[in-house]
């Protein structure tokens, strides 16, 4: 009896799985759900979806919300664009928004937008309600030197022909900048800017920045504008301040060759007293050798010495300062 029992059990439990396995890969429930809205698929293909790794639910769901937005699309391709990456209900979902806006999108366009890793659905939103985003804090300097700092509010759309291989939005920002700093870089004044602000968005708006952009760009506002530093006198103080320390080096160059010239000449004043008196030490030599040859007499000798005494005499009264007392003028 109790053996009895444990067969019913099993039995049902096996009869249980074999249920859960028949209907999952048999969904004859999801096979019910697409023929009551329309969508004509066989529980073969269900089945065959199991195998192929591809949930059925993802493609019977999407294909019942494109048949009830009067869309025809393909399973094949709706498989085909699961198994290669692409998220399938964002493209349906996009496929349905883009038609009620009016909006040109097919779904070869979708799925390619989808597989190059963009939100092709926040892409349609963006297409009928644009963006704004905003630029970092621009620094440029106009003519007269003054630096003004620039953020504006740039309003985009998104282009769904150029999602696929467009650039994105830093591009646009850098674009804008570059665009505000040309536009401050050629204003004579910065007096100017302040008291026209929108002629910089008129300027950079002409320059189709938007072109080769997942975007088109609406409208550029500059939302602050502030005044930064002078800086055509800082560039004036740095000049200065390098031409002075120029003079400093060129003037100490000229001091360091006037001691080098100074300690030349006292070298060369030197060299030319040690000459002197190597030649007075040569001078008792040349007097012996005149006197030993016969060229050089006893009288000639005292007029010589009588001649050098009157030379030191003369020599030691005009280093004397008590001359000075003895001025002809008194």
């Amino acid at each position: 009896m109790d053996a009895n029992i444990y067969l019913i059990i099993a039995a049902g439990i096996g009869a249980i799985f074999l249920l859960w396995v028949l209907f999952y890969f048999i969904p004859v429930g999801l096979w019910f759900t697409a023929f009551v809205s329309g969508v004509r698929i066989s529980l073969i293909q269900l089945v065959l979806m199991r195998w192929r790794k591809v949930p059925p639910g993802a493609i019977v769901n999407s294909l019942i919300a494109a048949t009830k937005a009067d869309i025809a699309l393909k399973r094949n391709d709706m498989e085909a664009h699961y198994l290669a990456g692409g998220n399938v209900q964002r493209v349906v979902n996009a496929l349905i928004s883009a038609d009620k806006a009016n909006i040109e999108l097919n779904f070869k366009t979708a799925t390619a937008i989808d597989l190059a890793g963009r939100d092709v659905l926040e892409a349609v939103q963006m297409s009928v309600n644009p963006k704004v985003i905003d630029t970092k804090r621009v620094a440029a300097v106009a003519k007269d030197g003054i630096q003004l700092i620039a953020m504006a509010r740039v309003t985009v759309r998104a282009n769904i022909q150029q999602l696929v291989g467009g650039a994105g939005e830093e591009t646009v920002l850098a674009r804008v900048g570059e665009g505000i700093v040309s536009s401050i870089g050629s204003a004579q004044s910065h007096k100017a800017v302040l008291e026209n602000p929108d002629s910089i968005s008129k300027v950079v708006l002409n320059k189709g920045l938007d072109s080769g952009t997942a975007f088109e760009i609406l409208s550029i506002d500059i939302a602050d504008i502030d005044i930064g530093k002078n800086i055509g006198a800082v560039l004036q103080i740095d000049q200065a301040n390098a031409d002075k320390n120029i003079a400093q080096a060129k003037a100490e160059e000229r001091r360091a060759m006037a001691v080098a010239q100074e300690q030349e000449m006292k070298a060369k004043a030197q060299e030319a007293r040690a000459n002197v008196i190597q030649a007075e030490a040569e001078i008792p030599m040349a007097i012996a050798e005149a006197f030993r040859l016969g060229n050089l007499g006893v009288m000639d000798y005292y007029r010589y010495k009588n001649i050098q005494a009157d030379t030191d005499m003369r020599q030691s009264i005009a280093k004397d300062p008590g001359t000075e007392e003895h001025n002809p003028k008194e």
